[in-house]
């Protein structure tokens, strides 16, 4: 078993960081990576119960901390939430965009409801945070992160709607780091692998023999860790990607270059059918 490596050690003190679905899964721990490296931290979630457990949870890294509920999909609420941080902390120098929502469901098997759910979360939801926090943003300096998924460019049995939302992210992505590179903020994407201990992995892979499946089919040959992406998000954050914009940067442990696919058809067909 290789071990995983600790937290990149770069220095976020004195730095505003907001995480957007920052109260559990993967955006938890990338919020914890940044609250690891001194920074001082806003989430937000739609769950008040899950805020609260994971500023609780966050300020025992010794840091400030703040966070308010609001749904994504609500543009004014967001709009609200970032505007209090901003008052509370300051102009924001990182921001990550993570809210996400994801079922298996076949195209024909799901109602018109269902795939707009996911897209209000996906992709309008990052819209709302990107376009209330522009003004708020740190500038020159800020750097803003969106969650990607590997759907966004592997087209996946059962994932209609989440290809289209991610696909959507990282082009919106792309569009911004060209419209914000002038005022000096650069906007990219992290790609998370198969990451251990995540509600969406439980959900794909909740037998041992299902995870077996999974790392089978990641060339490093094991599951990613919450400090993975922490990692590759503080590392785009971080002066050492000051000339960094509009990547998509995968952190997968080589996934994406084919097993994913394979892997995650396999995984849905088993979850879409209760098997």
């Amino acid at each position: 078993m290789i071990a995983v490596m600790a937290t990149v050690s770069v220095d976020f003190s004195g730095s505003h960081v907001f995480v957007s679905g920052g109260t559990s899964g993967i955006n938890l721990g990338i919020a914890e990576g940044f609250a690891a490296a001194g920074a001082t931290l806003t989430v937000s979630s739609r769950s008040p119960e899950r805020v609260d457990a994971a500023v609780q949870r966050l300020r025992g890294h010794g840091g400030e901390v703040f966070g308010l509920p609001a749904d994504v999909r609500d543009y004014e609420a967001t709009a609200g939430v970032l505007e209090q941080a901003h008052a509370q902390h300051g102009p924001i120098d990182v921001l990550v965009c993570g809210a996400a929502g994801n079922f298996p469901a076949l195209a024909t098997q799901m109602s018109a409801n269902a795939f707009k759910s996911v897209v209000d979360i996906d992709l309008q939801g990052t819209y709302h945070v990107l376009r209330a926090a522009h003004p708020l943003l740190r500038t020159p300096g800020a750097s803003v992160l969106a969650v990607s998924a590997p759907q966004a460019f592997l087209p996946m049995l059962a994932q209609s709607h989440v290809c289209a939302a991610k696909a959507g992210v990282e082009m919106l992505v792309r569009t911004l780091a060209l419209e914000w590179g002038g005022a000096g903020i650069r906007v990219n994407a992290v790609v998370p692998g198969a990451i251990e201990d995540t509600g969406g992995m439980d959900r794909l892979a909740p037998t041992e023999q299902a995870q077996e499946l999974v790392r089978g089919s990641v060339p490093m040959g094991r599951l990613g860790a919450g400090a993975d992406i922490a990692n590759g998000c503080l590392l785009l954050a971080s002066p050492l990607a000051a000339y960094v914009t509009g990547t998509v940067l995968p952190v997968d442990g080589g996934w994406s270059l084919g097993g994913a696919q394979s892997a995650l058809h396999e995984l849905v067909t088993r979850a879409a059918s209760g098997a």
